[in-house]
């Protein structure tokens, strides 16, 4: 099974599971497989919310429309529920110009930003008309990003968590705080950090291509965390990135370099 084969059974199967939000990107080349697996659900699309982001290699406002339509004719339908700049580089000023615009003509139900810290976000803000709904950032135990939560809770943005088990690093599964806490409702610490997100109020995204873990990541809804349980996850905060520092020059010169 390929890659895109992969996509397209694991998004099927995540919605035949009960799950509703997709999140999808053009850097990630596979929203035509998200498309086909929605078309192949039978779901009516306004019961499905779908996320994707505009790339840096679109950047400005004639390429994201453009960029944009193209998303729209690969996922098969004629409106997003959610788009989104994908990195705070290049003009994304003119790409935000350009997504005001299609949310205007209702082409977009909601428009926001992904990887924005506190500088950016705010200038972006106090530069244009439309306040970002979502920011779309690397959170989980280990980075949980409070300072900048405090900010977009100044303007209502919801957070939106990419990497919520930080791509298994620093032992996530088997940690013993969050193992702990799952024996004691007889669950995963997979399924205690989704839950712990869940009582945040931060949306998160968490991806699997096993159909079972797929399921077991969608069986949070039966128990929930004491304040202490809270607590003790919120004592696991490194106050760093584990996965994608956007303040590293090596990594914007990356970026820039792969897509350019």
């Amino acid at each position: 099974m390929d890659d895109l084969n992969q996509c397209e059974e694991s998004v099927l199967h995540a919605l035949k599971t009960g799950y509703r939000l997709i999140d999808t990107a053009v850097a990630y080349e596979n929203e035509e497989a998200v498309g086909n697996a929605i078309k192949r659900s039978g779901i009516k699309r306004e019961e499905i919310f779908i996320t994707s982001k505009a790339w840096i290699s679109y950047d400005g406002y004639k390429k994201t429309l453009q960029s944009f339509e193209q998303t729209l004719k690969k996922l098969q339908t004629d409106y997003l529920d959610l788009y989104l700049i994908h990195m705070p580089l290049g003009d994304y000023h003119g790409t935000w110009r350009a997504m005001e615009e299609l949310y205007k003509a209702g082409k977009i139900n909601a428009i926001g930003v992904c990887n924005f810290l506190e500088d950016r976000l705010v200038d972006l803000i106090l530069s244009h008309e439309i306040v970002p709904a979502v920011n779309q950032v690397e959170m989980h135990p280990f980075n949980q990003q409070q300072e900048l939560r405090k900010v977009m809770g100044k303007y209502d943005i919801k957070t939106m968590a990419w990497g919520p088990f930080a791509e298994g690093k620093n032992g996530i599964f088997t940690n013993e705080v969050l193992v702990n806490i799952g024996k004691k409702y007889g669950k995963s610490a997979a399924q205690v950090i989704i839950r712990w997100f869940r009582e945040k109020g931060v949306i998160t995204i968490p991806k699997s291509v096993h159909p079972e873990r797929i399921e077991e990541n969608f069986q949070v809804d039966d128990f929930t965390l004491t304040n202490e349980d809270m607590e003790e996850i919120e004592n696991l905060d490194l106050k760093h990135s584990l996965i994608l520092d956007i303040t590293s020059l090596d990594e914007i010169y990356r970026m820039h370099g792969e897509w350019h």
